[in-house]
């Protein structure tokens, strides 16, 4: 059978006429303005739609050209614009170059594009600084509170050998760093590494010359960089913008045109910012923001893309080189590469089929091995208070991750990986990779998606759903972009201190969601691992408690649960140490020594206590016992706070700390207590404030990470 098919393909083959090998008649250039719109501006820029010059030329006023002395300017921006890129949705334009030669300090604010689909290229740009003991750095502004923010920057040592000559950017003399992802807005400031004024030692200022900063093109100032002087004749650099078209415009676009957003020859995508971008397939060319298909590129105009004995032919997408003194040989070759290749394919399919059976059984293992079936007996016996948790399939995830793009990294544990992600509808999403969960770890792992599928509360994190088809299980949680409670306490921000105001706002927001875990949830809950690496902060800096992985559900007649002992040192229950017996009382504890930390800002664990043998919970104590507590707490409370307030928390820490259980407070009693005392600081009018300001970060300096299960814990078995 499988011979007589290649026999029927050999003779018509065979009888392919040899003129099916001449030139196919050159098709005319693709399209790539308006008709009757001007498509050069000068000699050398061609202005493709939705760029234009002059009126229903351009696709709305962002994208409008004006061709001023034969050079093209975008006027939403008033840059000139050296080059347009279809391809890959970028243009270059000319951008300043920061230099100071006589103040110790300059600073210029350059563009702004927080108004516009623009932003400065992530992958295509380097800032660059330039001059002896130079420090350069950039800052970009807040689309709220127009305030500037650093968001990197370098410095450059003089090279005391040679302060002239220098072929490379290293560090002497000159010195370069990344630019943050989706970059909107750009301020430049130049100055001393000592931070000496002119007046001061303007010797020295002579000696070490001018100071450079500018943002450029990385391949540009590659090929143009040879040694640092040459900066001085620089006025201007070409930098790269990406362009993209708003979500709104675009249907507005696809309305006025075609009601397609993709074809056979081109595709129209929507980027992380949500914005869109079109481009066409490989092989092809032309303008996809019209919508319409585009046109196959003809390889063959290329006179040495084929060897000298061989002829080349055009096909739709591709080209093929055929033998010039013998086509009918090539066409035979042809003909059995076609059999064979018929043949190849009839086995690729069996093995397809194969593998997707494979890989089938393969995701059903996985999540068999993962819980699965734990899983779904957990969720049998929740009597109905589970209806919140999505399975998700792993092609959501690889999509939503860009396959667990290093880029998407948020933070990394002991037992795991965050990666940021985007679902099909929108949603920004975490997603917690664990490492492979062996069996004694495998309860936990289902423990903490059958418990934070119970809870609803604004202060806790919520979990959306998770993965157990692959090897390695994944939890899906709402995205979290301002870190762990930790971070903002021990590496405090300038920019934004933790003033008294916030550290109460925080503390009462815990504390709530504690008494709701211990007394209003479905089924009451202990924690088992409160610490302040477990409480992160969102988009307007509220609390919300994470990592349920040791956490356990009880019923309401029952007062503790007996456990090996689990938890953090600095944090963990004296009382449950020693008894293994953890009771709510035992989450008690752990608040109180976060609220230690919010009030002195030093680590429940450290050198200085621990050559004493003694940590902060126990520190506090006796401060507080010898009337002293005032040397020990942080200075923006001592500053800012109420005294009789202050003293008011600290007494309802130390009540936390106490060493017997049975005469702590409920974490309902803290609760109520911490809202009496923030409601006599005015608190809800301090919190109304903040949640109307929102403080916005690029993604490159948003720490993140979701504790897993053992992430940051010690486990000490009793």
């Amino acid at each position: 059978m499988i011979l007589q098919l290649l026999l029927q393909v050999f003779l018509f083959l065979l009888s392919w006429p040899v003129k099916s090998l001449a030139k196919s008649r050159p098709l005319p250039p693709p399209l790539l303005t308006r008709p009757n719109c001007p498509t050069h501006c000068g000699n050398n820029v061609t202005i493709p739609f939705p760029f234009g010059i002059g009126s229903d030329c351009y696709f709305d006023d962002m994208y409008a050209i004006d061709c001023i002395s034969h050079k093209p300017f975008l006027r939403s921006i008033k840059l000139e614009v050296l080059q347009f890129s279809l391809e890959k949705s970028t243009m270059r334009v000319n951008q300043s170059v920061i230099y100071s030669c006589q103040q110790s300090k300059k600073t210029i604010s350059l563009v702004n594009l927080n108004d516009f689909p623009f932003y400065f290229s992530f992958y295509l740009n380097k800032f660059t600084g330039v001059g002896c003991n130079n420090v350069a750095l950039m800052s970009s502004a807040d689309s709220l509170s127009n305030s500037f923010y650093t968001v990197g920057g370098c410095f450059s040592i003089c090279n005391e050998k040679n302060r002239t000559e220098n072929d490379s950017c290293n560090g002497l003399n000159c010195c370069q760093t990344g630019v943050p992802w989706a970059l909107k807005s750009l301020n430049i400031a130049v100055s001393n590494i000592n931070n000496e004024t002119r007046s001061s030692n303007s010797s020295r200022q002579q000696e070490e010359g001018c100071k450079y900063a500018f943002l450029v093109e990385q391949d540009w100032f590659d090929d143009n960089f040879r040694r640092p002087k040459d900066v001085q004749n620089w006025k201007q650099v070409p930098v790269v913008l990406d362009w993209r078209i708003y979500n709104t415009s675009f249907d507005k676009l696809a309305m006025n045109t075609s009601p397609r957003y993709s074809g056979s020859t081109f595709d129209c995508k929507t980027d992380d910012s949500g914005l869109v971008f079109c481009y066409c397939h490989g092989g092809y060319h032309g303008n996809p923001y019209f919508l319409q298909e585009c046109q196959d590129i003809d390889e063959c105009k290329n006179s040495s893309i084929c060897d000298s004995d061989m002829v080349c032919q055009n096909s739709r997408g591709s080209y093929r080189c055929i033998n010039r003194d013998g086509p009918k040989v090539s066409v035979i070759i042809l003909g059995i590469g076609t059999g064979l290749g018929g043949l190849l394919l009839l086995i690729g399919v069996c093995w397809i089929g194969m593998k997707i059976i494979k890989k089938m059984k393969k995701k059903e293992e996985n999540f068999k091995r993962n819980g699965g079936l734990l899983l779904q007996q957990q969720l049998s016996s929740s009597d109905g208070s589970v209806d919140r948790c999505k399975i998700f399939s792993v092609d959501e995830l690889e999509k939503a991750t860009d396959y667990f793009n290093v880029n998407r990294i948020l933070g990394q544990g002991g037992q795991g990986t965050v990666y940021k992600g985007m679902l099909a509808d929108g949603r920004i999403i975490a997603v917690k990779k664990s490492k492979v969960v062996d069996e004694p770890k495998l309860e936990e792992f289902i423990n903490e998606v059958v418990i934070l599928s119970q809870i609803s509360h604004r202060n806790v994190v919520k979990l959306l759903g998770c993965c157990l088809e692959i090897e390695v299980p994944l939890l899906v949680y709402e995205f979290i972009p301002n870190g762990t409670l930790s971070q903002y306490i021990h590496d405090q921000n300038e920019e934004l201190p933790l003033t008294w105001e916030m550290r109460l706002r925080i503390a009462t927001e815990v504390a709530d969601a504690l008494s709701y875990l211990h007394s209003a949830a479905y089924l009451p809950i202990f924690h088992r691992d409160i610490k302040s690496t477990n409480i992160l902060l969102d988009e307007k800096y509220r609390a919300k408690i994470a990592d349920f992985g040791t956490s356990r559900s009880i019923s309401f007649d029952q007062t503790h649960v007996s456990t090996k002992v689990q938890g953090t040192f600095g944090y963990l229950d004296p009382e449950y140490f020693h008894s293994s017996q953890f009771t709510d009382k035992s989450d008690v504890y752990s608040f109180g020594v976060v609220l230690v930390e919010l009030l002195t800002g030093e680590k429940p664990l450290s050198a200085t206590w621990t050559k004493e043998g003694r940590n902060l919970a126990t520190c506090f104590v006796e401060y507080m016992e010898e009337n002293c507590v005032n040397d020990i707490l942080d200075n923006q409370v001592k500053n800012l706070g109420r005294k009789e307030d202050i003293m008011a928390v600290a007494n309802l820490a130390k009540r936390c700390l106490n060493p017997s259980g049975k005469k702590r407070p409920t974490m309902k009693e803290v609760a109520m207590e911490l809202e009496r005392i923030k409601v006599s600081e005015n608190g809800s009018n301090v919190q109304k404030c903040f949640e109307e300001v929102e403080y916005v970060r690029t993604e490159s300096l948003e720490p993140w990470d979701i504790a897993s299960p053992s992430t940051n814990s010690t486990t000490v078995v009793g």
